[in-house]
């Protein structure tokens, strides 16, 4: 799991940082863009790209820290998506009760391989290690029988619920740092506009021009890329804390159930 952590974080940052940079120069500093046809120009009156390409490389950044947090919300949402499963969860329940009853302990696990969930995983993990337990303590007593398989299943959640916050800390990340780039390029635009404003003579206005567009342009892409990532988040928080819950009506069934029979 960590090396496919760190192969997916590797190759996302390698890509996004090339597609930003192509963007910025063949999309955003393409010549058509500018008066003259150079980027080295003015941007064309009314061309927001050419007004982009002037904000300089932290444009690069903020366009990368975009394609980023957009691909790890998609891995997260497809992660979410599989751990929801392919039976609905009142449907789980019903069907992990009956079978219950019934004792057939290799149907429910079976059950829990077709539900191909979180729910799925954890119920099958602790049920699993509760039957074989159970078999080698005949002698248990009731108390212990529910004690133990309360606490299987709540190891059993704790060891899935990492699988479903995983890259939520980049989101979270990038969702912060982007407004702070967007200043830094902010205060990095008025230091270059205040340089050509304090120069002999008369003022540069090229230079007044690009450190002005650079402090506007970064924190107008810093700005919604934070405020892009917050949303996501929240969304996607809100997915695994569904999920969370889901899980914890399952063990409460699972042991509410088994406290009011002879296990």
């Amino acid at each position: 799991m960590k090396n496919y952590q760190s192969w997916f974080g590797a190759v996302i940052i390698t890509v996004a940082l090339v597609l930003a940079w192509l963007i910025y120069e063949k999309i955003l500093g393409a010549g058509s863009n500018f008066v003259g046809g150079v980027n080295s120009g003015e941007p064309v009156k009314g061309n927001y790209l050419g007004v982009m390409y002037k904000g300089g490389p932290l444009v690069v950044v903020l366009i990368a820290f975009q394609i980023i947090l957009l691909a790890y919300a998609a891995e997260r949402l497809l992660t979410l998506r599989r751990a929801y499963g392919r039976i609905k969860t009142q449907a789980f329940v019903m069907q992990v009760r009956n079978l219950l009853k019934q004792g057939k302990w290799d149907e429910i696990i079976a059950l829990c391989d077709s539900q191909r969930g979180s729910l799925g995983n954890v119920v099958k993990s602790a049920l699993s290690a509760f039957k074989t337990w159970s078999h080698s303590h005949p002698e248990a007593s009731q108390a212990e029988k529910i004690a133990w398989i309360e606490t299987e299943m709540e190891e059993a959640t704790q060891l899935e619920i990492p699988i479903l916050q995983k890259n939520m800390l980049v989101i979270s990340t990038l969702a912060q740092i982007s407004t702070l780039i967007g200043l830094l390029g902010t205060v990095t635009g008025m230091i270059i506009a205040f340089a050509s404003m304090a120069r002999v003579g008369a003022p540069d206005a090229v230079g007044l021009a690009n450190g002005i567009s650079q402090a506007l342009v970064t924190t107008a892409l810093g700005i919604p890329t934070a405020a892009l990532g917050i949303v996501l988040y929240n969304y996607l928080a809100n997915e695994i804390e569904q999920i969370i819950y889901s899980i914890d009506e399952v063990n409460f069934t699972i042991a509410q159930y088994f406290k009011l029979q002879k296990v």
